[in-house]
């Protein structure tokens, strides 16, 4: 490090006042702090290359490269502008799930069974990668299988489960690596999705915050925050969220 920085400085004086730096090869004085002169080399040939005479010259033809091509896998970059076309992936999702084999064959499993790659991706870098990362583990020691992976994304996608209660789904899949449907039976967490319950919710959640609800009508945009978490408290965080907010605004204006 120290002889590099001591040649810059030096080839830039060289340069500044006119001259040539010239191809040689110098040696560090560690006590002086300086490079000196050893040898010049002017072309390829003052480093004594020759060719080899133990090895042969080998001639390779196009067919011969041609069968090996055809037996290659995908390659990373390959795969890289699959994800990206395939998929919708953006260039640095895409790129961090090939950067293992592992890690991208997983992907390729879930997706199989998932029916939003996007989401699949999200998963696989967020909360998959956070866990394997806090547990110094690898994906192909992941102990939840890309199927459940892709299955949990599915229940979230039709709706059955929330956000929220996808992380606690995803939380026991870590403990024991079962079906998501099984799990979510297991521990009751199926998303309130029915209309008329949450709209119970709703007007028990009105009823019972009038200031809150005349805030909102007074232009607070906030306030409606406070209703929303008012309406989840009382669903046990099982209400569909989107549905919780549609119904609201509906009611409130």
């Amino acid at each position: 490090m120290r002889a590099i920085e001591y040649e810059v400085e030096r080839q830039k004086e060289v340069i500044e006042d006119g001259g040539h730096v010239v191809q040689e090869t110098r040696t560090w004085d560690d006590a002086k702090g300086v490079t000196l002169s050893m040898r010049s080399k002017e072309e390829a040939h003052d480093y004594r290359y020759f060719p080899e005479p133990d090895l042969v010259p080998v001639e390779i033809d196009d067919a011969w490269i041609n069968r090996v091509k055809d037996e290659l896998p995908e390659l990373p970059v390959q795969r890289q502008a699959r994800l990206m076309e395939q998929f919708g992936l953006s260039d640095y999702d895409a790129r961090l799930i090939v950067s293992t084999k592992a890690m991208a064959e997983y992907f390729d499993r879930a997706v199989a069974v998932s029916k939003d790659a996007k989401l699949v991706a999200n998963w696989l870098l967020g909360d998959v990668s956070a866990w394997l990362n806090n547990e110094n583990k690898e994906i192909g020691d992941f102990q939840v299988s890309a199927e459940h992976l892709g299955e949990l994304t599915n229940l979230i996608k039709d709706g059955v489960l929330s956000s929220k209660l996808a992380k606690k789904v995803f939380a026991e899949m870590l403990k024991d690596d079962k079906a998501p449907k099984q799990l979510v039976k297991d521990l009751g967490l199926e998303q309130v999705s029915d209309t008329g319950a949450i709209e119970k919710f709703v007007d028990e959640a009105i009823a019972e915050n009038p200031q809150s609800v005349a805030d909102y009508k007074a232009g607070k945009e906030r306030a409606i925050g406070f209703l929303v978490g008012q309406i989840m408290k009382k669903s046990k965080g099982k209400a569909n969220p989107g549905m919780v907010q549609e119904l609201l605004k509906k009611k409130l204006q």
